[in-house]
């Protein structure tokens, strides 16, 4: 799109002014720094604070910093104009070509992506960039449209035109890209294990429950994310994250909620604020007496650290981590299985979301 080219060149044009003018050129970027992280009061999202750290050529690390962005920009824009797509590990490899300017490990390359995205306030998407791996996988009577290598957009339906795997979550889920057209569903659960996504599948949870189900493959990718989000801003349907009873499941809840610190510059594109936890609970491990594992030292410095968090600051979240550290215990979804492989999807579920007020 126009914008992206525009943006894009405006960063060049500002470079090449300062040297025209005799001026020292510099690049202003939001810190990265915890203490400029905050979440904002009224979103409910992580976003960058009011600090900026500034680039400027008048030191050697200033000057390369500066060199390796432009050099990003023109690659961008050669992308653009030939229609290809890289993935941030080929263009850590194509800086090879670049001399002064190539990167030293994949890390910086990937950071001042994110940086970049910062500057122009533009997606990684925008910029053709895109990640290894896709996202997961959807099933449901979700009816979308996606654009194939023709540049022709084909109506897939992600529960009668799928295979048991659902459709898979392509890395640009943009609306140039991807078209959400219909639903007859009342609500998506969000699923962070294969295991138990396949189990609901099989089950017939989304036909039963009138469901669409999302596998976040563990901590989600952005695109998993981003659709996510537009399905509740779209579709207005609402989200429930089930995962598994740890503190880093509890994570996973909130980068879909609330935003990872990572992509804090983009929490608007892709957190989900009403998203609601229903994954198992350390009330759930006592009250449905789950088999279980011990807390490892890492799972209470976590759970701990959630406990001051802004994200974990309600009297659920208190209350929950609380009993966790207090039975020092935690546990799979898949626990739930020790009651036969229906009782997820015959007993327990509905009973959570009928406590919850989202089914009769």
């Amino acid at each position: 799109m126009a914008e992206t080219e525009e943006k894009l060149r405006k960063i060049a044009e500002d470079i090449y002014r300062s040297l025209k003018e005799g001026e020292i050129p510099q690049i202003s970027v939001s810190s990265r720094n915890k203490e400029n992280i905050v979440l904002d009061p009224r979103y409910l999202v992580w976003k960058y604070g009011d600090n900026f750290v500034t680039r400027s050529a008048r030191s050697l690390d200033g000057a390369e910093y500066i060199l390796k962005v432009m050099s990003v920009v023109e690659f961008i824009m050669e992308m653009r104009k030939t229609a290809k797509t890289s993935t941030l590990r080929e263009m850590y490899y194509i800086s090879e070509g670049w001399g002064l300017g190539k990167f030293h490990t994949q890390d910086e390359s990937d950071i001042l992506s994110e940086d970049l995205e910062v500057i122009s306030s533009l997606k990684r998407e925008d910029f053709n960039l895109r990640p290894e791996e896709n996202g997961a996988s959807i099933i449901g009577n979700l009816t979308i449209e996606e654009k194939n290598r023709k540049g022709e957009f084909k109506t897939i339906n992600c529960r009668d035109d799928v295979g048991d795997g659902g459709y898979g979550i392509p890395y640009n889920v943009e609306p140039d890209k991807l078209r959400l057209k219909s639903v007859d569903a009342d609500f998506v659960m969000a699923i962070e294990t294969g295991g138990m996504f396949d189990r609901l599948v099989e089950n017939g949870f989304d036909e039963n429950m009138r469901s669409v189900l999302v596998h976040l493959k563990g901590q989600p990718a952005r695109s998993t994310r981003r659709i996510l989000k537009r399905l509740n801003e779209e579709l207005k349907l609402p989200i429930y994250v089930f995962t598994d009873g740890d503190p880093w499941s509890f994570r996973i809840f909130a980068s879909v909620a609330y935003g990872a610190i990572k992509t804090a510059h983009i929490s608007n594109y892709l957190a989900v604020p009403t998203a609601e936890f229903i994954g198992i609970t350390a009330t759930d491990i006592l009250t449905y007496d789950l088999p279980t594992d011990d807390l490892s030292e890492k799972d209470v410095q976590a759970l701990n650290a959630e406990l001051k968090d802004p994200r974990f600051q309600n009297d659920f979240w208190k209350h929950e981590i609380e009993t966790m550290l207090q039975s020092g215990k935690k546990a799979e979804q898949q626990a739930l299985a020790k009651y036969g492989l229906d009782y997820v999807t015959d007993t327990y579920l509905p009973e959570k979301l009928s406590s919850g007020g989202i089914i009769d």
